[in-house]
Parts: C-alpha cells; structure tokens; sequence
C-alpha cells in the first residue's frame, strides 16, 4: 500500500508539472520552434523578452495592477469582515452572500457586467479599469479568508482595549491587524497571485496600456515560440516568488 502511495504522489504531481518542467526546458531552446530534439542550453530567448520594451511594459502593469487591486481589496475585505464579525447587522447573511458571490460567478460574467457599467459610466478603459474588475474577483477571497480568521480571543483582546480607553480607529490598527497579520498577508499573497496572471478581465477592461497575460495572448496568436516559452517561465518564476515569500512570512509567523 506504501508503494502504491508513493506511486500515486509521483503521478499526481508529474501530472501537474510535468507541463511547465517542458515549459521551462524548451525555453532555453536555441532554435526557433519549441519541439524535440532540444537544441542548447540558450539564454537567447530570455535576453530577446527581457529587452522587449512592450513586454516588459506589461509586466509593469501586471505587477502595478496586482499589488494595488490586491491592497485595495485587503483592506476592503477586512473591514467588511470587522463589521460582519463584530456587529449585529440587519440582513447580515444577505450581506455576506452578496460579499462571496462573486467566487462563484465566472470571471468572464464580471468583465462583460463591468464593461457595460463603464461604456455607460463613460469610463475609458484603462489598467484603472482592470484594477476595479480585480478588485471585485479579489474582494470577497479577502473577506472570506480575514473572516474565518477572527476569533473570540481577538473579541476579547478588543473589548480589554476598548476598557482601557482605545478608540476604535486605535483597536484596528493596533490590536485587530496585528492579530490577523498571518491570515491578511496570507489573503494579500493569494490575491496577487490571481491577479498577476489573469487574463480575461484584464482583456475586456484595458485598451492601450495592458498587462502582461494580454500581452502574452498576442504573442501566442502568431504560434508557440521559445520565446512564448521564456516569458511564460518568467511568469511561472515570479508566481513561485510570491509562494516563497508567503512560505517565509505567514507560515512560518503563524507558527506557534
């Protein structure tokens, strides 16, 4: 039976890399097309993306667009779990259905209702305009992690403050936050993460400036290249980055 588990963990886990192990191999190709037999090792694709200006372009908004629609939606998603945590609000399960529901609606639903309210809005589509639909799909992901994270000693760590005089703008910031530093820099990692490499919103809701998935679609439309390869891999890089990260600061703070 231990044989058999091991034998499973392996499958399980070929079956999931295996496609970005090819990923990254044919990315140091050195001929053009991205098929055996390998030819290298070449770091020619890598110096060719990194010295494209529009790519590089787009990953400067991606990393823009990812780090503020996942803070914007950290704090909006842990005020709204205080509020829901803390106090007895009239429809508060109506409310906090509405906050979730957009985990279950597809990503391609949100930009189409949102590409609607600018054109009616008269709002030009911009990476702002991206930012706002990651904001939306990132929100209740922050909400839902920040609320099953408060718990009674939190309470009781707030009321104990409140008695020795604490405004409530001095318990956030002082005694709730800290308290939930592991589970907001958990929901702040998970959020850049969708948002760095999404793409469907980030297609409807930009024009000009895009970011780097839009970016990588266009490459893609002209056929799979070592170089599609070499940017897919540094895409793939800094995704294991942000994991790192994350390894290093919350699990390893959470830790009793």
């Amino acid at each position: 039976m231990r044989v058999l588990g091991w034998l499973y963990l392996a499958l399980m886990f070929g079956f999931i890399f295996l496609p970005v192990a090819v990923l990254v191999l044919f990315s140091f190709q050195e001929g053009r097309l991205p098929v055996p037999p390998f030819n290298g090792p070449s770091l020619r694709w890598y110096a060719d993306v990194l010295g494209d200006r529009r790519l590089m372009s787009g990953l400067g908004n991606s990393l823009l667009v990812a780090s503020l629609s996942s803070l914007l939606a950290l704090i909006l998603g842990f005020l709204a779990a205080q509020g829901l945590a803390r106090y007895r609000l009239p429809g508060t399960l109506l409310i906090r259905a509405v906050l979730v529901a957009p985990l279950t609606v597809s990503y391609l639903i949100i930009a189409l209702g949102l590409l609607a309210l600018f054109n009616r809005a008269g709002l030009g589509l911009s990476l702002w305009t991206a930012g706002i639909g990651h904001v939306v799909i990132n929100l209740p992901l922050c909400f839902s992690i920040l609320y099953a994270s408060m718990g009674e000693h939190q309470r009781a760590a707030e009321q104990a403050a409140r008695d020795l005089g604490a405004g409530e703008a001095q318990v956030l910031t002082l005694i709730t936050a800290p308290m939930l530093a592991p589970a907001m820099l958990a929901a702040y990692f998970l959020a850049f993460t969708f948002s760095w490499d999404e793409f469907i919103i980030a297609y409807l809701l930009t024009r000009f400036d895009v970011t780097l998935p839009v970016e990588i679609w266009s490459l893609l439309r002209s056929g799979l290249t070592p170089r599609a390869n070499a940017i897919g891999s540094l895409v793939f890089l800094v995704s294991v980055g942000v994991l790192i990260v994350m390894q290093l600061t919350v699990f390893r703070r959470a830790r009793p």
